[in-house]
């Protein structure tokens, strides 16, 4: 199980509770609305729980992505795949919109990918959005991946599918 992946900006690590609050915090915020929240702040504990529990019984799970030079935790960017989840995701969440446009939830985003397919094997994984994440499937496009408009959807509810695959990244840095 790999537990830390580096960039030049950033740490990837497995998260623990110096992390929560981070999480807690965006899961309050009307924007998190495209990625399951606003949770009053008992819902959003337990859904970092659940974020930490998922590691202990997968054996992977989403990283808390933090900046090199301060450590500070700016989101959470990895792999997911629940029970009942039709496939395993790459996805990634930034806490705040302060790193929105800095290029640093991509720079995470393909470290994940390579950890995805180089490390870990799979040979496909998908990132579910809400409609109008538009920031986000920007992301999985910018990522190489492509719409699925046949796959299924966690609980059946209406989303986009991107496909992510093994050679999507090409020369990225």
């Amino acid at each position: 199980m790999t537990l830390t992946l580096e960039t030049p900006r950033l740490i990837l690590r497995r998260p623990d509770a110096r992390d929560a609050e981070g999480y807690i915090g965006f899961l309050g915020d009307p924007r998190s609305s495209m990625a399951g929240g606003v949770l009053e702040r008992p819902l959003a504990w337990r859904a970092y729980a659940a974020i930490l529990g998922h590691w202990e019984l997968c054996g992977f799970g989403l990283f808390a992505t933090t900046l090199r030079d301060t450590g500070e935790t700016i989101g959470l960017i990895g792999n997911y795949g629940p029970d009942g989840w039709p496939e395993r995701e790459i996805g990634w969440v930034l806490f705040t919109d302060r790193f929105e446009g800095t290029g640093l939830a991509y720079e995470a985003a393909v470290a994940a990918h390579r950890h995805t397919f180089q490390t870990m094997g799979w040979d496909t994984a998908v990132s579910y959005f809400a409609h109008g994440n538009d920031r986000s499937v920007a992301l999985a496009i910018r990522l190489g991946a492509t719409e699925d408009l046949k796959a299924e959807t966690p609980g059946g509810k209406p989303c986009h599918v991107y496909r992510h695959t093994a050679d999507a990244l090409g020369d990225a840095p």
